[in-house]
């Protein structure tokens, strides 16, 4: 069974998660420059195996398509011309980033720690692989 990975796709940088191969565990990866996204994600699956992307969904309140909906649309459908193998699921994004900021500050994490955006995309990876997984299981 190959891994399940979670992409909180952003205009300038991405944030990633994976969970182990048994699908119990959702960890942090790490963040990418967007325009680098691609490459890493090919290069991650030679070496990794890979069976489902979740994307990040992102809506508003009353579940229109967010502003960042016109980015992450073509990249999902690039995600699918690329890994045609490879199942990609959505899932509704809304409040991951309030929920791993608050994370941040329940883990301790100083102010300037928090500041780090980058932190803050990994982070919210995790939520939305998480929740995935809950949703799966």
């Amino acid at each position: 069974m190959g891994r399940i990975m979670a992409i909180d796709y952003g205009k300038k940088r991405t944030g990633l998660a994976v969970s182990d191969p048994e699908r119990i565990i959702a960890s942090p990866l790490t963040t990418v420059d967007t325009p680098k996204l691609m490459d890493y994600l090919k290069t991650y699956c030679q070496q990794e195996p890979v069976d489902v992307f979740v994307v990040g969904e992102a809506k508003h309140l009353n579940n229109t398509p967010s502003e960042s909906a016109q980015y992450i649309e073509p990249f999902v459908d690039a995600l699918k011309t690329a890994f045609p193998d490879k199942e990609v699921a959505r899932l509704d994004e809304r409040f991951t980033s309030k929920i791993a900021f608050q994370a941040m500050i329940d883990g301790g994490l100083k102010k300037k720690q928090r500041q780090n955006k980058g932190l803050i995309d990994t982070i919210s990876a995790t939520v939305i692989l998480q929740d995935y997984m809950r949703a799966i299981h």
